[in-house]
C-alpha cells in the first residue's frame, strides 16, 4: 500500500538499500485494506539457551500475581508484568525413549518441534516442522522475509556433534520441515545489510564497499527521503521516525566497532570482510536488535535465536566463571559448581533483559513493541547434570495484543506437552495446525 505516494516497507530509499519504516500512526489508519491491517501486527520470536539451569534460583516460590522474582530472574524486574512464568511444561520426545545418550543435542532439536529426532550422523536426519515454521509458512508471505533465524555460535550440518546425533541438531531449533533444519544467522552486520538491502546482492556489495570507504552511514543514503517523509507526518510521528532512526546510527556505529578496522577501496571488487564482536554479550545484544529492527519495521513476524549450540561449553570469563558451561552442568550436587551456573543463567537472563526493554520502550499503535509480542525464552533441558526434561524453565514474554494476562508464575499439571503452548501461540498468530510434535491440545491459562 502507499500513502501520500510513499510505500510502507520501502519509502526510505538510497544506494542498494531499502528502509522499512516503523509503525507510524500518519500511515496506520490507510492500511486497514493492507495485509498488515488498522493495528500493529503480532509477533512471534524464540530464545534458546543450552544445559537447562539451576532450577532452585529460576522458579518462583508464589503463583499468580506478584510473585517475587528469584536471583536468576532479577534481571527482569523492570518488565515482570510484561511475563508468564510457566512451569512444569515436558518436552517428553527430548527423552531418550530408548535411544540412548544424546540428551544435549535432543533438547535443541525438539525445542520448537516436540518430535523425536532420528539418531543418526548421516544425512538420513528427521525431526519435525518447528513452531515458528509453521507460522511461517502460512503467514511468511505478509512481510518481507518469512522468518528470521539468528545464532551466537555457528553450526554443522553433518557429522557427529553427541553421542551419535548428528551436529545439525545441536545447532539447529528451526526446522521447515521434517529433514530440513534451517541455518541461522550469527553475524550482526551481515543481518543488518540485510534488513536494509534491497535484495540485489551485487548491488547490496557496492553499496557497502561505497559507505565504508567514504565512512558513511546507512542513513546517509537515504536522507533525501527521510527528510520528505518527515514533512507529511504528524508531530507525534515525527518524534518517533527520529527516535528510530537514531536507534538505526547508533547501531551501525556498534556494529562499526566490532567489525574489522580495514580501510577498503570501492573499486575493488572482492568481498567486504565481517566480523562478530569479541565481547559475548554485545554479541548476544546487537542480534536482538536485529530481532527488534526486523519485526519494528515488519520485516518479519517471526524469529528464531540460539544464544548459543545445545552442549555448549563457551566459558564465561567477564562473569569470573572462566569454566566450561557444560561441564559445569555436570555439577554433581556441588554448591561451587551451583553458583558458577546461576551466575550464567544470570548472565543469559540479563540479555533477555536488555530485549524485552528495549522492545517495551519501542512505542507502537496505543503500546509498545512487547505488547504485540509473544517471545518464548527457554531450554530443552531443566537441568544439566540430571539431563531431564520436564518441569522445563519457560518464560512467555509480551500480551499477545491483549490475548496473554501477563506479569504472573502459573503451573500447569505434570508432563504436560510443552508443544500445547506452541498451539496457543499459533491460534493466536492466526495460522493454527492440527498438531506440532506431541501437542495434545492448547494451553490452558494463559488469559484469565
Amino acid at each position: 500500500m502507499t500513502t501520500n505516494g510513499f510505500s510502507r516497507r520501502t519509502v526510505l530509499s538510497g544506494l542498494g538499500l531499502s528502509m522499512g519504516l516503523p509503525w507510524l500512526e500518519s500511515i496506520a489508519p490507510a492500511a486497514a485494506a493492507s495485509a498488515v491491517g488498522p493495528t500493529p501486527p503480532l509477533r512471534m520470536g524464540f530464545i534458546f539457551v543450552p544445559n537447562g539451569v539451576h532450577l532452585p534460583d529460576w522458579t518462583p516460590q508464589a503463583e499468580g500475581y506478584g510473585f517475587d522474582l528469584p536471583y536468576i530472574l532479577e534481571p527482569l524486574a523492570a518488565v515482570q508484568n510484561d511475563l508468564t512464568v510457566v512451569t512444569g511444561l515436558t518436552h517428553d520426545k527430548g527423552r531418550a525413549n530408548g535411544d540412548g545418550p544424546g540428551d544435549h543435542a535432543r533438547s535443541a532439536s525438539v525445542f520448537l518441534t516436540g518430535a523425536q529426532p532420528r539418531k543418526t550422523s548421516g544425512a538420513d536426519i528427521r525431526s519435525g516442522t518447528s513452531v515458528d515454521q509453521a507460522a511461517a509458512q502460512q503467514a511468511g508471505k505478509a512481510t518481507r522475509f518469512a522468518s528470521l533465524e539468528l545464532g551466537c555460535e555457528g553450526g554443522r550440518s553433518a557429522g557427529n556433534c553427541d553421542s551419535g546425533y548428528s551436529c545439525a541438531y545441536s545447532s539447529s531449533i528451526s526446522w521447515s520441515s521434517e529433514s530440513t533444519p534451517l541455518g541461522k544467522e550469527t553475524n550482526p552486520r551481515a543481518v543488518f545489510e540485510r534488513l536494509f538491502g534491497n535484495g540485489q546482492r551485487k548491488e547490496m556489495d557496492k553499496s557497502q564497499k561505497r559507505r565504508m570507504a567514504l565512512q558513511k552511514s546507512i542513513l546517509d543514503f537515504i536522507s533525501e527521503d527521510a527528510a520528505k517523509l518527515q514533512k507529511q507526518l504528524g508531530r507525534n510521528d515525527q518524534q518517533k521516525l527520529d527516535e528510530y532512526l537514531t536507534g538505526v546510527r547508533e547501531i551501525e556505529q556498534r556494529l562499526d566497532r566490532a567489525d574489522s578496522d580495514l580501510s577498503i577501496n570501492p573499486d575493488i571488487d572482492y568481498p567486504v570482510p565481517e566480523g562478530t564482536p569479541k565481547d559475548y554479550g554485545e554479541h548476544i545484544r546487537l542480534l536482538c536488535d536485529m530481532m527488534v529492527l526486523a519485526f519494528q519495521t515488519d520485516s518479519t513476524r517471526i524469529s528464531t535465536c540460539m544464544f548459543a549450540n545445545a552442549g555448549s561449553n563457551r566459558s564465561y570469563r567477564m562473569i569470573d566463571v572462566p569454566d566450561g558451561h557444560h561441564d559445569l552442568s555436570h555439577h554433581g550436587g556441588k554448591a561451587e559448581k551451583h553458583a558458577k551456573i546461576r551466575r550464567i543463567n544470570h548472565f543469559h537472563v540479563t540479555q533477555l533483559s536488555y530485549l524485552l526493554q528495549k522492545m517495551k520502550n519501542t512505542s507502537e499503535g496505543e503500546g509498545n513493541l512487547l505488547d504485540h509480542s509473544m517471545i518464548v525464552y527457554g531450554s530443552g533441558l531443566s537441568d544439566g547434570n540430571r539431563h531431564n526434561n520436564e518441569n522445563l524453565p519457560v518464560i512467555v514474554a509480551g500480551h499477545g495484543s491483549g490475548t496473554i494476562d501477563a506479569g504472573r508464575h502459573i503451573r500447569v499439571p505434570e508432563e504436560t506437552p510443552m508443544c500445547n503452548l506452541y498451539m496457543s501461540m499459533l491460534d493466536r498468530f492466526g495460522t493454527p495446525v492440527d498438531y506440532i510434535g506431541d501437542s495434545t491440545g492448547q494451553l490452558a491459562g494463559l488469559k484469565i
